[in-house]
């Protein structure tokens, strides 16, 4: 039996394991073959069942009830309503506070050149509230051609989506309206970190000051792969001005190691009155691509950092999207690795499961979160954010976007459409996603060797 996933119960009990009672079995004569087999089946069912707890309950109590208990029954059950108790904080969707479907909003304000694919937005920050509005950072690339490849960029034109980008700000009153501030982060002279491009930033406030840490590109993106360290920027000011420390904060791994090659995403977070700074790592050589997430711990914002022993923490996922949540740290796993599209759930902000199964969760989510900063030992969750939509336009202009999103992760917010499981799409969503060219090839060509022809 597994032990349970220490997560949190509102006011409910947290129940009793439940056991297989022996029951009754026929009694045979030891000395016939057929009484020999009954009493070794017998012995082998008692010595299992003595391994079990004991509760008390008999076999023929009836089948599980109607109304759903929530919390667990003493009784028989299967591996999955096991599950269902033990892996998560509560027995349904609407009852389970790190649960929630999420709803998407175009952003106001933000101009992208009548989609020529030369300006883009994506990677936002953590949004902040300060001077009485929210403020928000992300990767801002305006260049004179849309992204080309490696094999066709240069010293103006960008590789990727995320090449030859500087980090910028905007600022809101009420989240769906944003004003553009312009530049925060520039990229610095060669060859100092972030001089091809500064790109997916996050904020950290810390005793006054304000931290962004950013990936610093040293060469052109796409040339095998992302490879990047962490660089750091630090004001007085949201508004800045920001004074690049010119330095690695966050080395890549060791040769042979998952992180030999990048830290991107970095996200800080104030945890158990450290520094907890997450990020993402692609390993296994590209086959295929694993992509997990590590943590590095500093007592200062500038560092040293020490990458957990355990690292990587999460097993799946993309971009880094975190919060503090009661006592430990809930996350988001996108896109990547088998438990993609899943909230987890750490309560030592190290050792993550499973918390919640959602769908079109957003990508590179930047939340609002109250509490990023404060050390709390009583995460509230969150409620909205800012997110990026990439592949806009047509593929000789591709650009992304941002923008928001909103859920009900917060222990602070009751929001029952924000618990409905289904998710309703129309058909042209459903048919945008059909097989590729050399896809319907095999499959006819299977169909014509099944035919014969």
């Amino acid at each position: 039996m597994r032990m349970p996933l220490p997560l949190f119960r509102l006011n409910r009990g947290a129940g009793s394991p439940c056991g297989v009672p022996a029951g009754n079995s026929a009694r045979q004569g030891l000395n016939s073959p057929r009484g020999r087999g009954a009493h070794l089946v017998r012995g082998v069912l008692l010595a299992t069942v003595a391994l079990l707890p004991v509760t008390g309950q008999a076999a023929d109590e009836g089948g599980f009830p109607y109304i759903l208990p929530m919390s667990k029954p003493a009784r028989p059950l299967s591996a999955a309503m096991e599950r269902l108790y033990d892996d998560y904080s509560a027995p349904t969707p609407e009852s389970n506070e790190l649960y929630s479907t999420f709803k998407f909003t175009p952003l106001e304000g933000l101009d992208y050149h009548d989609g020529d694919g030369t300006i883009s937005r994506r990677d936002p920050s953590k949004v902040i509230r300060a001077n009485g509005r929210y403020y928000v950072w992300y990767t801002h690339r305006q260049t004179s051609t849309p992204p080309r490849g490696a094999e066709l960029g240069t010293d103006t034109v960008p590789s990727t989506d995320w090449d030859l980008a500087e980090i910028w700000y905007a600022t809101s009153e009420d989240g769906f309206h944003w004003e553009e501030q312009g530049v925060a982060v520039p990229r610095p002279p060669k060859p100092h970190p972030g001089w091809r491009s500064v790109s997916t930033t996050d904020i950290l406030i810390w005793k006054g000051k304000y931290y962004l840490y950013y990936q610093g590109f040293l060469e052109m993106s796409g040339r095998r792969g992302d490879d990047c360290p962490v660089a750091v920027s630090v004001a007085d000011s949201p508004d800045g001005p920001w004074e690049a420390m010119n330095r690695i904060v966050i080395p890549n791994g060791a040769p042979g190691e998952w992180d030999q090659h990048s830290i991107h995403d970095p996200y800080p977070l104030v945890y158990q009155g450290r520094i907890y700074l997450y990020y993402k790592s692609d390993f296994n050589n590209a086959s295929p691509h694993v992509r997990g997430h590590g943590l590095a711990i500093a007592d200062d914002p500038l560092g040293p950092f020490t990458k957990h022993p355990l690292n990587p923490i999460m097993n799946s996922g993309h971009e880094t999207t975190l919060f503090p949540f009661r006592q430990g740290i809930a996350a988001f796993a996108i896109h990547n690795g088998l438990e993609h599209n899943t909230i987890q759930y750490a309560p030592d902000g190290v050792n993550f499961r499973i918390a919640a199964v959602s769908s079109l969760m957003p990508v590179a989510a930047g939340p609002y979160v109250p509490d990023a900063f404060t050390d709390t030992k009583d995460g509230r969750g969150i409620t909205w954010g800012l997110c990026h939509i990439t592949a806009v336009g047509p593929p000789d202009k591709r650009y992304s976007i941002l923008a928001r999103f909103d859920c009900d992760l917060s222990r602070d917010w009751d929001d029952p459409r924000m618990k409905q499981t289904d998710l309703f799409l129309k058909p042209e969503e459903y048919f945008s996603q059909g097989l590729w060219r050399n896809q319907r090839e095999r499959i006819e060509r299977a169909n014509r060797e099944a035919l014969g022809e």
